[in-house]
């Protein structure tokens, strides 16, 4: 049996606004807990509790994804702020 390999090269990842797209995620499972709140009684009543549960553990990951993305966003820009543009790679240097 001959291992699979790629007849192509993988593309090159999507980078958009990560960090309000983790933000509204998070604010959107919040907002979820929060509204499933009153109705605790019927969800305990049917056994559905861990809807509400799960609402509350996406919103707690995702502060910790805000956490996250930000200091990948930092990383990235501090990184691309100390590499040599191109406009210093052309000028000449001074004797």
């Amino acid at each position: 049996m001959a291992k699979w390999t790629p007849k192509h090269e993988a593309p090159e990842p999507l980078e958009g606004p990560v960090v309000a797209t983790i933000t509204g995620g998070t604010i959107i499972w919040f907002v979820l807990f929060v509204v499933q709140l009153p109705f605790y009684g019927w969800f305990d009543d049917h056994g559905h509790t861990w809807w509400v549960w799960t609402c509350l553990a996406g919103g707690g990951l995702g502060l910790i994804g805000i956490w996250y993305v930000r200091k990948r966003d930092a990383a990235i820009k501090r990184a691309a702020s100390q590499q040599p543009s191109d406009d210093d790679a052309k000028a000449p240097a001074a004797d």
